[in-house]
Formats: structure tokens, sequence, C-alpha cells
């Protein structure tokens, strides 16, 4: 710990800023030693590191919950063997506490055995429903096609530059596979993995921006104007019209893009794109949608 005084001013410096004041002393003489603020900041930092205790609200934790989700099986489990013990139970207190084994109406005890045994049966059965309904776990499929790469030449690099930034960022933490984006009758983006050539096996299919805008999809998207999601495409007669897809695409998010473009998301998985996902899609591509604008009205003016 170590004191600099400075017209006036006494400044508090913790050990770790020794190393700055010996620096301090090969200043130019013009240069005030330090701004009047910085007092304000040094005391404020050297009181915070005194004690670094958080005093604020904790969460709480659900033990419940915790114990059922990391117990999956033995939590649905647990009404059978309730349900078998407490039938095990009122059959051995039946058997040794001297009642008559045949069921009795007029008797308080039979009355009570058979609640008991109608309770253990229910149970009984929601356990096993419980293990009949478990949720499928839908794995992401491995697409068939090649790896594609296309940019529109005629746009600037920055156009370019942001394409394929949201080319990674869809691709890092959605389970978007394919990329296609479309305005008018350009095809600005082609990029992942496509459907193959039938020309050549080793090249993709090309975009048909034409017939494309031709199809029941594209008009549907511009007409609403919103997001369109095919959860399930094997479901939908509308995958004949992305044929430049692979052909086990399992979903499409149809992204409007102004008022001619469109932007087409193949994912791996069934349901693979989450609400979340949906709504963060529709902000990424209002922000590139401002930066198509910019660049064909460059082109109009430049026409």
């Amino acid at each position: 710990m170590m004191v600099v005084v400075s017209s006036g001013t006494a400044f508090i410096l913790s050990s770790s800023t020794q190393s700055t004041t010996q620096l301090l002393r090969h200043r130019p003489p013009s240069l005030p030693l330090f701004p009047r603020t910085l007092s304000s900041i040094v005391k404020a930092s050297s009181s915070s590191q005194e004690g670094r205790i958080y005093r604020g609200p904790k969460p709480s934790r659900d033990f419940v919950a915790d114990w059922v989700s990391g117990n999956d099986g033995a939590a649905r489990n647990l009404p059978i063997f309730v349900g078998g013990l407490s039938l095990l139970a009122i059959v051995l207190n039946r058997s040794f506490s001297g009642i008559a084994p045949v069921a009795d109406a007029s008797s308080s005890q039979s009355r009570a055995d058979i609640l008991a045994i109608a309770l253990s049966v229910t149970n009984l059965l929601a356990g096993l429903v419980w293990l009949s309904i478990r949720p499928k776990y839908i794995s992401p499929v491995a697409l068939q096609g090649v790896e594609c790469r296309r940019i529109y030449s005629g746009i600037p690099d920055y156009a370019t530059a942001e394409l394929l930034w949201v080319w990674e960022c869809l691709s890092d933490v959605t389970c978007c596979k394919s990329l296609v984006i479309v305005n008018g009758r350009k095809c600005l983006l082609q990029v992942g993995i496509a459907a193959k050539s039938s020309s050549k096996d080793d090249d993709a299919m090309t975009v048909d921006c034409h017939q494309l805008s031709q199809g029941s999809l594209y008009q549907n998207v511009q007409s609403s104007g919103k997001q369109i999601y095919l959860a399930n495409l094997s479901l939908y007669p509308g995958r004949s019209e992305l044929p430049f897809l692979p052909s086990d695409t399992q979903s499409v998010i149809l992204q409007p893009l102004g008022s001619t473009g469109l932007a087409i998301l193949g994912g791996d998985t069934i349901r693979g794109f989450s609400s979340v996902d949906q709504a963060w899609i529709t902000l990424i591509f209002e922000k590139l949608d401002a930066t198509i604008s910019k660049v064909e009205s460059a082109f109009t003016s430049a026409s």
C-alpha cells in the first residue's frame, strides 16, 4: 500500500498498482499525474476489493424436480412399487389381523380395505401409463448431398461478409445445415449441404429463382410477410418446390426478406428449430434485409 499526492489530492494505491507509479516517474512534465476523477475510481476499487461477498438474493433450487430429471426411470416406476407394496400390506394386514377373509359390508375394516385396494390399483395403472408414455428423442439426420458455397458476384464485400456471418451464426447455434437466400431473380447465397446436380455428381444443384417464385411456398410467404415453419418437411407436399435442398431435409424455415426476397433454412432435425430460434432468426434477417436494401438502392442509382 502506498500514497501518491498530486495537486493537494491524495490517492491510495494498492500493491498491484506500484508498478504503474514507477512508470509515472518518467512522465513528461507537461502532463498531469492523474485526472481529478481517478481518485473516486481508485477508492471505489480498493473498497470493493476488501470484501467480495455477494449479498443479493440467491436462486432457489427445487430438489424434487432435480431428482426426477436425473432419475427418470426410477420416477416412472415409483407408482408401480407403491401400488404393489400397498396391495401386499393389505393382504398381510387381512391375514394376521384375525378378520374373516370374506369382505363384509358391515365391517369398517372391510370398507377401509376396499378403498385401499382401489388406491393401490390406481397407483399401478398410473405407473403403467407413465412407462408407456415416454418422450421420443429425435436424433439429427446426416443429410445426403454435397457441400456448396455460392455467392452472387455482383454484391459488395461488406454485404458478402454479412451473408457469411449470418450463415456462421445459424450453423453454429441452430440445426441449420443448408441456407439459400434469393432476392428477386438473383440467388445471393447458397451455402451448406445441397442436393446433387443431375448432370454432375460432384456439383450442387443450382437454385432456379424463376421456378421458385412461381411456387406456392414463395407466394404464401410473400403474401403473408411472415415466417413459415415446416417442422416436418416430409408431411408437406410443397417440398417438391425445394429440389435444391437435400432429399432428406427434416425441417425448413421460410423467412421473407423485403418484398421480393426469401431465405430458406434447411435443418437436419424434425422440429429442430425452437420458438426462440425462430424469433432470433427473424431478428437476424431483419438486419440482413436492411443491408440488402442498401445494396439494391446502390445498384439502382448506379444504373
